[in-house]
C-alpha cells in the first residue's frame, strides 16, 4: 500500500467532500453523503479509508514539522531561527499556526472515519464483506489516533475536548456542535473503546501483502491503547497497571520485538520490521510523498548537494545527557556536531564528509542524524568545472530520496509508535508500581543495543527511566514536551536551553572554538512554566464558531 496511500492519497472527490459537509463547526449543516450512494463494493470502502489515511501526506500542517514545532517548549531542539515567541516562552495563545492547523486537521480527518464508522454500522456488520470489515477496523483506528492527539493537547481532568460519535445519535449524525466532554477522562474511555473494537476486526501485520502494507493492523491498535493509558495515568495513577500485560501481548500475539541494534529502526530496509508498529509511509524519487521530516532534519542546504531544510536541530543540552554514557552508540547514530566523535559521517557516498553549521540565525552547533540514512547513498556530483556542486544531478544519484528538494520526501517512513517505546512504557510503569528490579530488565534491553550492556542493575529508578526515554526517543513525534509536563520537570521548562556555539561558521569552519551558551529562546526572551501550561488552550476562533457551547481549559 506504500505507493497506494501516496500516490493515492489522492481521495475520490465525493469522499474529500464529507469533509465540507460534515464539519460540525459549521454553523449551517450541509448533510454528507449517504450510505446508499457509496459503500456499494470493496473499492469504495478502501478509497474512502485511503482518503482518512491522507492525512499522514500533508506535509507540513501534521507529521511534517507541525507536531516537531511544539517541542520547541521542551529541551532537546531549536529552530534555525525563531518562529512563534509565544510558543518559545510558554505563553500559548491558541493561535499559533501549529495548533490552529493541527486542530483543524485532527478535526476534519476524524470526521471522515466517523462518516465511514457510520456508513458500515448503517449496512449491518453482518453484511459486510471482509474488505468492509477490515475497513471499519482501521476507521475505528484512525478515528482513535486523531482523536488522542486532540484530547491530551487539549484536555484535562476538568475539562475535556469536544468529541460525540456519530454512530450514537439515531438515524446518524445531525451536524450539531459536538459536546464538549467533562473530562479528558471521558475522551480516553472512548478512544480505549475505539481502540478495542479496532483490535477485533484488524489482522495482524504479518497477514498483510506488500500492497497492503501501511494500514492500520492489530499491534497498532494495541500500541496506541498502551500510550492511551500512560498518559491517562497522569489523572488517574491505577492506569499503570494495564500496561506491562498488554505490552507482553504486542510480543507474544503480534510478534513485535526489538531489532539488535539502535541504529536499526532508522534504516529503509527496515521500515516494516519488527520494531515497527505505526509510521508515515513514505517515498523519495521522481514522485515524492509522505513526511518531509528526514528533509527538514537535514542540515540548511545539505553543505551544497541538496535542499536541505535544516529547520529543527540539537541542543548541548541533549549531547550532554548521551555523554553521561560516553559508549552510547546512540549519540552518533543521533547527533552530528563538532566534536570528533561526531564530527563525520557517510553523505552521498562520502564515508568521510565531515559536520559544518552554515549561517543560521540560531546557531546550535548540531544537526540531526537519526534520520541521515536516506543521503548515504548515491554520490557527491559537480559541473563540468568540477568545482561547482550539482545538486539536481546529486539527488538524482540517489533512488532512496525525493529528487525535488522542495519536497524532501524519502524511503525511509517516519515512525509515530515503535515498539522501543512500548518497552519504555512497560518500564515506567513498572517502576510506578514500585517493580524497579523488572523494570531494570525492560532498559537493559535498549541499553544493549546500543552498546552499554546490562547498564541498569538491581532496581531502576525514575531518573533511569527519563534518561534512556530521552536517549532512545530523541527527534521522534513521540512528544518530548509532554514527557517533560507529566513527570512535572517544572525546572526544565522554565530554562532557556543551550548551544555549542561556533566562532565562525561556513562549510570551510569544520573545526572551530566553541563556546556552550544559552540560545533559545533566542535573544533576550525567557520562558516561565505555569500549571495551564499543561495543555494548548483552544484556537480561538474555534470558541466564537462553537456559539457559547465550549469554553477554554482553566487558565486561558
Amino acid at each position: 500500500m506504500k505507493r497506494k496511500i501516496i500516490a493515492a492519497f489522492a481521495l475520490l472527490s465525493t469522499v474529500l467532500a464529507m469533509n465540507s459537509c460534515a464539519d460540525f463547526l459549521d454553523v449551517q449543516p450541509e448533510g454528507y453523503p449517504s450510505q446508499s450512494g457509496f459503500f456499494k463494493t470493496d473499492k469504495d470502502a478502501t478509497d474512502a479509508m485511503d482518503g482518512v489515511y491522507r492525512i499522514f501526506g500533508l506535509g507540513d500542517p501534521m507529521w511534517g514539522r507541525n507536531f516537531i514545532w511544539e517541542q520547541a517548549c521542551g529541551d532537546d531542539i531549536v529552530f534555525t531561527q525563531s518562529r512563534w515567541s509565544s510558543l518559545e516562552t510558554l505563553n500559548f495563545t491558541g493561535d499559533e499556526s501549529p495548533i490552529r492547523e493541527a486542530w483543524s486537521y485532527l478535526y476534519e480527518y476524524m470526521a471522515n472515519a466517523q462518516w465511514i464508522i457510520q456508513s458500515l454500522l448503517q449496512k449491518g456488520e453482518g453484511n459486510l464483506s471482509a474488505v468492509e470489515k477490515r475497513t471499519l477496523g482501521e476507521a475505528y483506528f484512525m478515528r482513535a489516533f486523531l482523536h488522542f492527539h486532540i484530547a491530551y493537547r487539549h484536555g484535562t481532568d476538568k475539562l475535556g475536548v469536544p468529541y460525540e460519535p456519530w454512530e450514537s445519535f439515531e438515524g446518524g449524525w445531525n451536524n450539531q456542535i459536538y459536546k464538549q466532554q467533562e473530562s479528558v477522562v471521558k475522551n480516553y474511555e472512548m478512544i480505549v473503546s475505539d481502540l478495542e473494537k479496532a483490535a477485533e476486526r484488524l489482522p495482524l501485520f504479518e497477514t498483510y501483502g506488500a500492497d497492503n502494507q501501511g494500514r492500520a493492523h492489530k499491534a497498532a491498535a494495541y500500541a496506541l491503547m498502551v500510550k492511551v493509558w500512560a498518559y491517562w495515568a497522569y489523572w488517574d495513577s491505577s492506569k499503570w497497571a494495564l500496561i506491562p500485560p498488554m505490552v507482553d501481548k504486542l510480543e507474544s500475539e503480534c510478534g513485535r520485538d526489538l531489532l539488535p541494534d539502535s541504529a536499526d529502526p532508522f534504516k529503509i530496509a527496515n521500515n516494516y520490521s519488527s520494531e515497527y508498529i505505526w509510521s508515515v509511509t513514505s517515498v523519495g524519487g521522481a514522485t515524492p510523498g509522505g513526511s518531509e521530516f528526514p528533509g527538514i532534519c537535514l542540515r540548511n542546504k545539505a553543505w551544497g548537494f541538496y535542499n536541505g531544510w535544516g529547520s529543527i536541530k540539537p541542543t548541548h543540552d541533549i549531547y550532554e545527557e548521551y555523554v553521561k554514557n560516553p559508549a552510547d552508540k546512540r549519540l552518533k547514530h543521533n547527533i552530528i556536531g563538532y566534536q570528533p566523535e561526531i564530527n563525520t559521517f557517510t553523505f552521498f557516498g562520502d564515508a568521510a564528509h565531515r559536520y559544518s553549521e552554515n549561517g543560521d540565525k540560531c546557531l546550535s552547533g548540531y544537526s540531526i542524524a537519526k534520520w541521515m540514512e536516506p543521503y548515504s547513498y548515491g554520490e557527491k556530483k559537480y559541473k563540468e568545472d568540477g568545482i561547482t556542486k550539482d545538486t539536481q544531478a546529486t539527488a538524482e544519484s540517489n533512488p532512496y530520496i525525493s529528487v525535488n528538494g522542495d519536497w524532501p520526501t524519502t524511503n525511509l517512513n517516519v515512525p509515530l509508535i515503535r515498539h522501543a517505546e512500548m518497552v519504555l512504557f512497560k518500564a515506567e510503569a513498572l517502576i510506578q508500581q514500585g517493580k524497579g528490579g523488572d523494570a531494570a530488565k525492560e532498559l537493559n534491553r535498549l541499553a544493549a543495543r546500543a552498546g552499554l550492556g546490562d547498564n541498569f542493575y538491581a532496581s531502576a529508578t525514575m531518573e533511569d527511566l527519563k534518561h534512556e526515554r530521552r536517549c532512545e526517543l530523541a527527534f521522534e513525534f513521540t512528544d518530548r514536551f509532554m514527557d517533560l509536563k507529566r513527570w512535572g520537570e517544572t525546572e526544565i521548562l522554565s530554562r532557556k536551553t543551550r548551544g555549542n556555539v561556533p566562532d565562525k561558521t561556513g562549510d570551510d569552519e569544520f573545526n572551530p572554538n566553541c563556546t556552550v551558551k544559552e540560545i533559545w529562546p533566542m535573544g533576550e526572551n525567557t520562558r516561565t512554566w505555569t500549571p495551564k501550561c499543561i495543555v494548548f488552550p483552544y484556537p480561538p476562533q474555534e470558541i466564537v464558531k462553537a456559539g457559547g457551547a465550549w469554553r477554554q481549559p482553566d487558565g486561558y
